[in-house]
């Protein structure tokens, strides 16, 4: 039952859960944890972890999304960020770890103002695809119809559209905004479009043919978008709402799935698994990701939000190195705040709860937490 709280006498407004204020409940049966199946499919692409790297300069570069792919995960590299700007960033991570914190979001307005370079774009692909992994490449939406033929041409496998807020139907008066069904239409490849944050909007994106569609709005740790613009998306219901979403369009469209992927709020491995639990597919990972020792952040994390030329609503964060990448993904753990061993968290709790595929742990039961 949705409940309506009345905020005043002209505005009431849906009570919303973040993932923190929810937990998974136990069942009668439990099972071994090395029984348990976390493999994961989008389209014809087989992964045997539900993890996705996040565009993001601070934690994907060619090597770290090639590195990504020999672990079984996903991948995605941010294709107008550093890497198709300049022809070796590498010294300007260092800077921008160093640089001052009241002159960090300076800095990298300055840096990001470089022209993308379509060659760059090219040449970073090749480099993913020769290592003989999925090769994924992402765009906002603002720079997709520039620059996704050279990203097609270069031979991209899966392509991601991500957003703070992405539409089926954006409106402009100075532009003709991107037709979504029909560039999915017209494409040759699975893409991934976020992100969404409830029902409806979901299910418009589901219906021009996306094959996922990204729960939330990005940044995660590292945007400032509730504080700028005021928009917040609490992750919990959303998730739910749009597993809600894939479900009533798989009735509508004789069964066609669509893959929901959790994308933000994941700086521990109790939120990632608790993804799950609330019907993702799928998450997107970018802090746990940024504390990796090959992130080429150094310790750094930023997003797209923290370099817009006149609003900025993100922030460099700094969030320190927990040890490799393998490591954070399936340990061994030697910390004890969630911050490595994500896979193997997701095993035990399937496994204390007694499911063996994650289609099933979909279903497991949720309880709300009291702090409320």
């Amino acid at each position: 039952m949705i409940q309506d709280i009345e905020i005043g006498l002209g505005k009431s407004g849906r009570m919303s859960y973040s993932l923190d204020d929810v937990a998974i409940v136990p069942t009668r049966r439990t099972r071994d944890p090395q029984d348990v199946d976390v493999s994961w499919q989008v389209d014809a692409y087989e992964f045997d972890v539900p993890i996705v790297g996040a565009p993001m300069d601070s934690i994907m570069s060619p090597e770290t999304v090639i590195e990504m792919g020999k672990l079984g995960a996903l991948g995605v590299l941010d294709l107008e960020g550093l890497w198709t700007r300049y022809d070796d960033p590498t010294p300007l991570f260092k800077q921008i770890a160093e640089c001052p914190e009241d002159q960090a979001t300076e800095f990298l307005q300055r840096i990001y103002a470089e022209p993308i370079k379509p060659q760059l774009i090219v040449e970073r692909l090749h480099q993913i695809r020769d290592a003989g992994v999925t090769v994924a490449g992402a765009l906002s939406p603002q720079r997709t119809q520039d620059l996704y033929q050279t990203v097609l041409d270069a031979g991209v496998d899966l392509f991601v559209i991500r957003g703070t807020a992405v539409s089926a139907e954006h409106v402009s008066q100075t532009h003709e905004p991107l037709n979504l069904k029909q560039f999915i239409y017209d494409l040759d490849v699975p893409v991934i479009v976020g992100g969404a944050a409830n029902y409806r909007a979901a299910k418009h994106l589901m219906r021009t043919g996306a094959a996922g569609i990204l729960v939330g709005t990005g940044g995660g740790a590292v945007s400032t978008s509730r504080t700028i613009t005021g928009i917040h998306v609490p992750l919990a219901t959303a998730i739910a709402d749009i597993a809600a979403a894939r479900k009533d369009y798989m009735e509508e469209s004789d069964g066609r799935y669509v893959q929901v992927i959790a994308d933000a709020g994941m700086g521990d491995s109790g939120n990632f698994v608790k993804a799950f639990a609330l019907g993702a597919d799928a998450v997107m990972l970018s802090t746990p990701l940024a504390r990796a020792a090959e992130a080429p952040g150094l310790g750094m994390h930023w997003g797209h939000e923290a370099v817009h030329p006149t609003l900025p609503r993100g922030r460099r964060a700094q969030v320190g190195t927990v040890g490799p990448l393998k490591q954070v993904l399936f340990g061994p753990s030697h910390h004890v705040d969630g911050s490595t061993n994500y896979v193997g968290a997701l095993r035990r709790a399937m496994a204390s709860t007694g499911y063996v595929k994650l289609h099933d742990f979909q279903r497991a039961q949720i309880a709300i937490a009291a702090s409320h």
